[in-house]
Parts: structure tokens; sequence; C-alpha cells
């Protein structure tokens, strides 16, 4: 991705400024909450590989399958909330809302995701719809 472009995550800042360091390694992300803006941009980016690499091993599936179609164009991220998550916590929750079009028809996701740092790197756990459903 161009270093001019704006990233997907938060178009007022520039990708190479914002996810554009997590993603391409290198800096780490220090909380959750960027954890996840950098994980949402990723998917709006096709990075399979940075989605796997921050995904736990407890829960990582083998293989994502991001081209197969329809593929959804990523329109924008909303932070709803985050408990605890910071550079000195283990654990760590994020609620979102992504929205996206898939074959024209705008959808939206509303996750409340569990994140875990292990040996001092953030990974995503899992997710879940706010009502409590997987």
């Amino acid at each position: 991705m161009s270093p001019d472009k704006s990233c997907p995550c938060d178009p007022s800042r520039a990708y190479t400024q914002c996810c554009g360091r997590f993603i391409d390694g290198t800096q780490r992300p220090e909380t959750a909450e960027q954890l996840m803006c950098s994980r949402y941009s990723a998917f709006a980016l096709g990075r399979e590989d940075y989605l796997l690499l921050t995904w736990h091993d407890s829960t990582r599936p083998p293989v994502l399958d991001l081209a197969r179609a329809p593929v959804p164009k990523w329109l924008g991220l909303s932070i709803v909330r985050c408990e605890a998550g910071g550079p000195t916590d283990d654990d760590g929750v994020v609620e979102f809302v992504a929205r996206f079009k898939v074959g024209g028809k705008a959808e939206r996701l509303h996750e409340v995701s569990r994140f875990r740092r292990e040996a001092g790197r953030w990974f995503y756990v899992d997710g879940k719809l706010p009502d409590g459903r997987p």
C-alpha cells in the first residue's frame, strides 16, 4: 500500500502511521485496540498472513480464504468500547462495529472480541455477538 494512502481503520490517518507499521512488522501493537484496528485493516487489505499471525494458536484456523467470492468491500470501523487490553494487561475486550458491502448490499458486523497478551504480543482469541452468540 502506498505510504500516503489513508488507513482502512481510520481514513483520517496515514496507513504507514497507523496500522501499516503493525502489518508490515515494523512495530507490534501495544494494546488490544491497536491489534483490533490492525486486524480490521488486514481484512480490508486481504492480508491473511497478518490475520493468522495475530490469531491465538488455541483458536486459529489452519487457513483463511479471504479471496473466495463474494469478497466484501470494507467501509469503516467503529470502536464501541474497550475493557482492559492496555500495555500492561494480559487480557482485553474490544467491542466494535465493522461496516462492509457484499454484492452491493450494506452489512455490518457487531462483535465483542477477546484478546490475550503472551510474551509481550497481543493475539485475537475469539469473538461473540453482543448478545453472547458465537
